[in-house]
């Protein structure tokens, strides 16, 4: 039987793509482990799926001033010397990095051991964890055919992000049941991330008004961000985060308002939903769902609105004109040639162990 570590932590979206292969993995007969971080989110979502977890010591590089800066070094060092020992005692085929400061130690460390490594990178440019471990790793996964000119010439595949599957057959009759909706009117889902998106809740909340008469609205506005004040409003149900339920929503939803994020956007394209793209601004960040969203709109699937053009107006017009428009934006992701992202991946990886092997 084939062994798979895979490894990948600090946000979601660094998870949630191992979590999709992880199906296909098991038909495959591959046994599976998982590295990550000691208290990560990731340690919840893998062991809610009976995977073996270990978590190891993990730093950020950080691009700005911080005291951590100083202490983090020490701990992505102990961080190596603890994968490097996992490692040798779980003697993997092969180590699948979806991203994160976490896989950084872990990559180096498969290096190390004669273990290959595949790198996945969800964005346009690779981030800074990547960047560290793309040395390291035999191959590179990326989503956007612009990410590969920027990949070493003989590690670059272009794969696509897997999507959970499930996300695929969710059911709007049980999501109009669960939100309470009528189904004469269309419904608007925004999505601000598992943290929610302040900027987003607070405007969609001002033009509620203005929506509430044409449509019917989900909000996941992220933890700890409901607003009491608007609990009993009709036709506007808020949650902070929804995991059960969220292919559902997905089905009923006509148009979705999202921040820009690689995993996100691959979700929405799947499902050929028109997008109102609001991207992480470059302040909070290194501007990498400023050119995901940029993408998306070039190639017809989304409408883009970076944050600091955000208003009640600039709004409230972009979700009109989005809806007005929405088979033009349906008909062109129909056209897209979406990847099996899934199968791609996997057959890579069946590839690089089946190789491996005969060196």
């Amino acid at each position: 039987m084939k062994h798979i570590v895979l490894t990948g932590g600090g946000t979601a979206g660094h998870v949630t793509p191992n979590i999709a292969l992880i199906p296909r993995l098991t038909e495959l007969g591959y046994r599976i482990s998982y590295i990550g971080s000691i208290e990560g989110i990731e340690k919840k979502l893998i062991e809610e799926l009976k995977i073996p977890y270990y978590g190891i010591a993990s730093g950020k590089l950080r691009r700005y001033f911080d005291w951590k800066n100083f202490s983090d070094p020490f701990r992505v060092v102990k961080g190596y010397g603890q994968a490097k020992k996992l490692l040798k005692e779980l003697k993997p085929d092969l180590v699948f990095s979806k991203g994160g400061f976490v896989t950084v130690p872990v990559v180096i460390a498969a290096k190390h051991q004669h273990i290959p490594a595949i790198i996945h990178e969800s964005d346009m440019t690779p981030g800074l964890a990547n960047k560290l471990a793309i040395p390291s790793a035999v191959k590179v996964c990326c989503n956007f055919p612009e990410t590969a000119s920027q990949l070493p010439a003989d590690k670059a595949v272009l794969t696509g992000s897997p999507i959970r599957q499930e996300l695929l057959q969710g059911d709007a009759q049980k999501a109009l049941e669960f939100c309470g909706f009528e189904d004469r009117k269309p419904v608007i889902l925004i999505i601000g991330g598992s943290l929610g998106a302040a900027s987003i809740n607070e405007n969609i909340r001002k033009i509620l008004p203005q929506l509430l008469p044409d449509f019917q609205i989900i909000h996941l506005c992220g933890n700890g961000k409901l607003d009491a004040s608007l609990e009993q409003t009709e036709g506007y149900v808020q949650f902070e985060y929804i995991k059960k339920e969220l292919a559902d929503l997905f089905a009923l939803a006509d148009v979705i308002v999202s921040r820009a994020g690689a995993n996100a956007i691959c979700e929405i394209l799947a499902l050929q939903k028109p997008s109102l793209l609001i991207p992480l601004s470059a302040k909070a960040s290194r501007g990498d769902q400023i050119l995901n969203a940029r993408s998306f709109e070039r190639q017809g699937f989304s409408i883009v609105l970076e944050e600091e053009a955000i208003t009640e107006e600039t709004l409230l017009s972009a979700i009109r004109d989005l809806y007005c428009h929405r088979e033009s934006y349906i008909n062109t992701m129909k056209k897209n040639n979406t990847m099996d992202s899934i199968t791609r991946i996997t057959n890579l990886f069946e590839e690089i162990t089946s190789s491996h092997k005969s060196l």
